[in-house]
């Protein structure tokens, strides 16, 4: 699998691997299950794997880390997240989780962006993960705490950096306009973007994509299929985007992207992996896995070819925006 560089030289393979699903999203899974999801991912070529103390309070990272244990170190790229601390909550045993994740309630998360709370933070990832290092570190959802995060957790990091602690320093959001301000003001060296460069929304071209590029700074991106309203061939009428039930005029739209694939022999989710890599700013792109079979899914439509006629036929018709840069690579 191809990799892209970030400016000091960490390569991200062109693909990466989302576990937020093994923090039991939505339904439980098991041990066995994540482990197949990291060989089959392993065995594909996959070497950037990505997570948080969010995802199921921290049963993501326990079981991403005893996956990957026995593989080299330094043959792999490890992101996690700060922002969301966990600290114990006894007075909640026998409770669930009330975020989206079926675990025990043993542990809150609690915004901090301080020193000491991105210093704990990261101590408590090293012990989860069970390894002495990780790649990259993103502050997770700054969105109402955009001073704390840039006077707090970012320089916090740039330290750790300029020590050899961590490699990379970036921020992870869910918009477009917040981390531009951020790239505009802190020494980032990457964003992971989630759903807002992607084949049906390309509003990061407006804000974070120039100033980035301007800055050597690389986009992740992450959540390219909108919520699952790009994951399946056909757009169903319950489709979601953003979180949530898709708009029927949402829906219409990825009918039409997806009525063009199929007019050149690919599918939606093909060109959903591909369209976010025609922009050489973007390093990689992160999909979330939960099984081996998703794995394997990601991987054949990350290695369907697709030609420039379809990109150019979905600007004709006003479906997508060009990406200037994309355009000129060719």
């Amino acid at each position: 699998m191809k990799s892209r560089r970030l400016r000091n030289h960490l390569a991200l393979t062109e693909i990466g691997m989302g576990v937020a699903q093994f923090g039991n999203l939505n339904r439980k899974t098991t041990d066995e299950v994540s482990v197949a999801a990291v060989d089959a991912a392993w065995n594909a070529g996959i070497r950037y794997f990505d997570t948080a103390p969010h995802y199921g309070l921290g049963l993501s990272e326990r079981r991403l880390g005893a996956a990957l244990a026995d593989r080299p170190r330094d043959a792999y790229v490890l992101s996690t997240k700060v922002g969301r601390l966990l600290e114990p909550t006894p007075e909640r045993a026998g409770g669930l989780d009330d975020e989206g994740f079926v675990v025990p309630a043993d542990h809150r998360r609690v915004w901090d962006f301080s020193r000491d709370g991105v210093l704990r933070s990261i101590e408590q990832s090293l012990e989860r993960l069970g390894t002495d290092r990780i790649d990259i570190v993103y502050v997770h959802d700054p969105d109402e705490h955009e001073s704390e995060a840039l006077d707090g957790a970012i320089p916090t990091l740039i330290d750790l950096r300029e020590q050899g602690v961590i490699d990379a320093v970036g921020v992870g959001m869910n918009q477009s306009a917040m981390p531009a301000w951020f790239v505009a003001r802190a020494d980032l060296d990457v964003v992971m973007l989630a759903g807002r460069y992607t084949l049906y929304e390309q509003g990061a071209l407006d804000d974070l994509l120039p100033i980035a590029r301007s800055r050597g700074v690389r986009i992740v991106a992450a959540a390219v299929y909108n919520s699952g309203l790009l994951a399946a061939p056909t757009v169903s009428d319950d489709a979601h985007y953003d979180y949530g039930p898709a708009p029927a005029a949402v829906i219409a739209h990825a009918r039409r992207l997806a009525d063009v694939s199929e007019e050149f022999g690919i599918t939606l989710p093909d060109a959903a992996v591909s369209f976010p890599l025609r922009d050489p700013v973007v390093a990689s792109v992160v999909v979330g896995a939960r099984t081996a079979e998703h794995i394997e899914g990601t991987v054949s439509r990350y290695a369907t070819e697709i030609p420039d006629a379809f990109w150019d036929a979905l600007h004709d018709r006003a479906l997508i925006r060009a990406s200037p840069l994309a355009v000129a690579e060719r």
